[in-house]
């Protein structure tokens, strides 16, 4: 026999108290709101309990007994007026916006609508399409978090179920799951690259749009969000959601921090034209924007449909209860948030001081974790590169895009590729940040692979059967003489020498170094750049049973060890000319200063600068040389040795050299001048 009564208002969403749980709910505009209590099946209702109604507009009911494991809905019932943004249908069972676990999968269904077309789906009940919101008590993470400053940060960009789900090392039952991150042979790999920081593709249970089941196509990046607090059930190994917990732990006793993808900008329930899943069904007006005077026009910044109303207070509270319980109880070291810009716009457009970036900023837990931004959405004034405040990082896509069109050997650029490779200065010194502000990449999981960007010239995305006409036609690619896959031997060392030149760019670059997952042993998508479909071999990492012996692999491992050896890379500040311990010098073929003019010639594809740390005496000459043609170049005075060391190059390279080197075509050359003592390693 089940006992209830008016419960808590506070926490929001389903609590064990004793013998018993506290189910609390924000709908203020529903006449009235039911606790729907499932079976183990998930598939009869056997109970539907009257809630209480709380000034503010929360909704509670403590049932017992009830224990962990209980699986429950919500129905709202009230006016059904889309004119006016009010879609309560008591037909319509709902997730809690805070359910920490689910049971039962989602299906496509007409019972999932209910204004489209008005009135015509309204009686239908769609308890049996949805999953189950379900009742746990995960304890809060215990685990010692590695804390690696932003200055040794190195991230790893990648997909749960790609990562591993073809790694011959790990168990067939883990593949593609939360645990098999966690497994040591992928562990050994991150390692062995000094990869610090894992940055994971959205986890937040999630559904396929009903445009890409409709063609047997899921939505496999998981950019369409269902809730909020609920790991994705597919990447569990047995469905427990403290798989996730566990992955986070072993991963931080071997030093790795994880970062997780967050949408915040937008939920599976779309538009006008979309389904009632949850918010919809409990604040339709206060969880969505929608145009001003017309309630039932949502916005749509993101271009899926719906904008998540970061205004609301409730909708505020609910991204930052999400956050939190992400970092104090899952245990994650910080996240990176898509279309973030959307976070921080009110109706006056994009503002600095919006309250979610003041509320984040002030927040005893969230101060202290790793924060992204993706800075632009397809909204007015969407594009917002440089300004976000401290202490957010931005993913720089003009680093990307300035480093692709150098090396594919376009004229004018080195005024901006210097800038790129010395932090960006002019995107955020002027609010006092740093060069750590920016995340640098040439690739990331949106757009070609590294093999891709120089194995295509043109998108090739048919697969995902929109003819081609999605993803971006601007991606500064190239084929290096064929288009697509080659076995000519010329055509091959070109790919895999361009490959090394932007690696060994980016790592040599100030700023926060991150690649894609694959880029160390030249994963393909066969050209397709908006793979974001493609649930096969196309996004699934092809391992090999000795992967540590892709030259690209150790190519990036030597990067990063260097890297770690100069402390310009780690100096948290713009080095300037009046700056007594670091300086940077820009150098012409001859080792001497480049002049004003120099700058501006077209024919010039090359860029030579020294890097110095008078305190440490320890010196770098970098060499970017993306002409076709060899180029003679004198080598400055060593300001600490008596002769430069040949630290690194993308191709083969003669390490007996006098003051004057031919520099390859299309290939990047680091020297070292280390006091005697200092070594790499």
């Amino acid at each position: 026999m089940l006992h209830s009564r008016r419960g808590s208002c506070r926490p929001l969403g389903s609590t064990l108290v004793d013998e018993g749980v506290n189910f609390a709910v924000y709908a203020p505009q529903a006449k009235t709101l039911s606790l729907c209590l499932f079976d183990n099946s998930g598939h009869s209702e056997v109970a539907r309990i009257e809630m209480f109604f709380h000034e503010g507009g929360i909704w509670s009911v403590f049932v017992s007994p009830l224990t962990v494991g209980c699986l429950y809905g919500y129905r709202a019932d009230g006016d059904y007026n889309p004119q006016k943004g009010k879609l309560f249908n008591v037909n319509k069972l709902l997730l809690d916006p805070y359910a920490k676990d689910l049971h039962g999968e989602f299906t496509w269904s007409e019972r999932h609508f209910c204004h489209m077309p008005v009135g015509t789906l309204s009686h239908l009940d769609n308890a049996i399409d949805m999953p189950k919101s379900k009742v746990v008590d995960v304890p809060k993470y215990e685990g010692t978090k590695p804390n690696v400053p932003w200055s040794r940060t190195v991230i790893y960009e990648c997909h749960v179920k790609g990562a591993t789900f073809r790694h011959p090392e790990i168990s067939e039952s883990k593949r593609g799951t939360f645990l098999a991150l966690a497994e040591p042979a992928f562990i050994s790999h991150l390692q062995f690259l000094g990869v610090t920081t894992l940055e994971l593709l959205p986890v937040h249970a999630f559904v396929s749009e009903q445009f890409l089941t409709t063609k047997g196509l899921t939505n496999y990046w998981g950019y369409n969000t269902l809730n909020y607090f609920t790991p994705h059930k597919a990447y569990l190994r047995s469905g427990d959601v403290s798989e996730f917990q566990e992955t986070v732990k072993r991963l931080h006793e071997a030093g790795i921090e994880v970062i997780l993808d967050v949408v915040y900008n937008h939920t599976a329930e779309a538009g006008v034209d979309g389904p009632v899943l949850s918010f919809k069904g409990l604040n339709n007006k206060g969880y969505y924007r929608s145009v001003a005077q017309h309630p039932d026009v949502y916005i749509n910044d993101t271009g899926c449909g719906n904008t998540l109303n970061i205004d609301d207070p409730y909708t505020l509270l609910l991204v930052l209860d999400s956050l939190r319980y992400w970092v104090e109880v899952m245990g994650v070291d910080g996240f990176r948030f898509d279309l973030a810009s959307i976070l921080a716009r009110n109706a006056d457009g994009f503002n600095r001081c919006h309250t979610f970036l003041q509320a984040v900023l002030q927040d005893p837990i969230l101060q202290g974790a790793k924060l992204i931004a993706e800075p632009w959405d397809i909204g007015p004034g969407g594009y917002q590169l440089g300004a976000f405040p401290v202490p957010w990082r931005e993913w720089n896509d003009k680093y990307r895009d300035t480093l692709r069109r150098f090396w594919l050997g376009e004229q004018g650029v080195l005024p901006e590729l210097a800038k790129r490779v010395h932090g960006s200065h002019d995107l955020f010194e002027h609010n006092l940040r740093g060069p750590l502000s920016s995340i640098n990449f040439i690739t990331s999981h949106d757009g070609f692979t590294l093999a891709d960007w120089v194995s295509y010239e043109y998108k090739h995305n048919e697969a995902n059967g929109e003819q081609n006409r999605d993803g971006h036609s601007a991606n500064h690619s190239m084929n290096c003489g064929q288009e697509g896959f080659s076995t000519d031997p010329e055509i091959t060392s070109l790919r895999l020498q361009m490959q090394k030149n932007a690696l060994l760019t980016l790592f040599l670059s100030k700023g926060v170094p991150m690649i894609a997952a694959g880029s160390e042993f030249g994963h393909s998508q066969g050209g397709n750049n908006n793979a974001y479909c493609q649930d096969n071999r196309s996004n699934w990492l092809a391992w090999k049973s000795s992967q540590f012996n892709h030259s690209l692999t150790f190519f990036i491992k030597e990067l990063v060890a260097l890297r770690r050896q100069f402390s310009a890379f780690s100096h948290p500040f713009y080095i300037h000319a009046n700056d007594s311990r670091f300086s940077v010098r820009w150098l012409n073929e001859s080792g001497e200063a480049m002049s004003p003019q120099q700058w501006h010639e077209e024919p010039r594809r090359w860029l030579i600068y020294t890097l110095l740390d008078k305190q440490q005496q320890q010196a770098l000459l970098i060499i970017l040389n993306a002409s076709t043609e060899l180029l003679h170049l004198t080598l400055p005075e060593p300001p600490f040795t008596q002769h430069w060391q040949l630290a690194i190059s993308s191709c083969k390279a003669d390490k007996t050299f006098t003051n004057s080197v031919a520099i390859s075509p299309q290939s990047s050359w680091v020297f070292t001048s280390v006091k005697e003592g200092i070594t790499h390693g």
